[in-house]
């Protein structure tokens, strides 16, 4: 039987699809590793990296699971505190999400992502990333949406993607930025 101290803040791994496409083999560390079903559709066809996963989930070393919907909702606020909301993909926030159950759960959750936007949320989140083809963020950043034309500032959480003034396709830029912690 399992102590529930020696489960409390034991290492997991959560996987995005970027960490597939930059070549990871599951079966190259011990540690448990997480991803979730979505990940699967946005690796194509007969690849490489579409075989490791296969093999990884048949052989048990990788666990797909959904994750509870409160932690999406806790994701989608907390990207939305920070800006990245609408950068995220629904697959994006479903990998941030896990991590957050697994670390409400006691785990501690490394996310292995080349996804800036997923690496500032989780930094907020005080979750752990670590990236494989990039050298990842070195700023969390909060950002400032805006229009390049009319130059009308709108908050990071504003519905549209487009200005309500003249209609033109808004931008983003730093507001804030704050040093990530190693």
């Amino acid at each position: 039987m399992e102590n529930p101290i020696e489960k409390k803040d034991k290492r997991v791994i959560v996987l995005d699809t970027s960490a597939f496409l930059a070549g990871f083999d599951p079966f190259s560390i011990s540690e448990v590793q997480y991803t979730v079903p979505m990940v699967k559709e946005e690796i194509i066809g007969d690849s490489m990296p579409r075989v490791r996963f296969k093999t990884a989930v048949e052989s048990g070393k990788l666990k797909v699971k959904s994750p509870n919907k409160a932690f999406l909702e806790q994701i989608k606020e907390s990207a939305n505190v920070v800006g990245d909301v609408f950068f995220l993909s629904e697959t994006d926030l479903q990998v941030l999400a896990l991590a957050l159950e697994l670390k409400a759960q006691g785990s501690s959750p490394l996310i292995v992502t080349d996804d800036y936007s997923i690496q500032n949320v989780a930094d907020q989140l005080q979750i752990k990333f670590a990236s494989l083809a990039t050298f990842g963020i070195r700023f969390r950043l909060q950002w400032l949406r805006y229009c390049s034309a009319c130059h009308r500032k709108y908050s990071a959480d504003y519905k549209s993607s487009k200005c309500q003034i003249c209609g033109t396709e808004l931008k983003r830029k730093p507001l804030r930025k704050k040093l990530v912690k190693s």
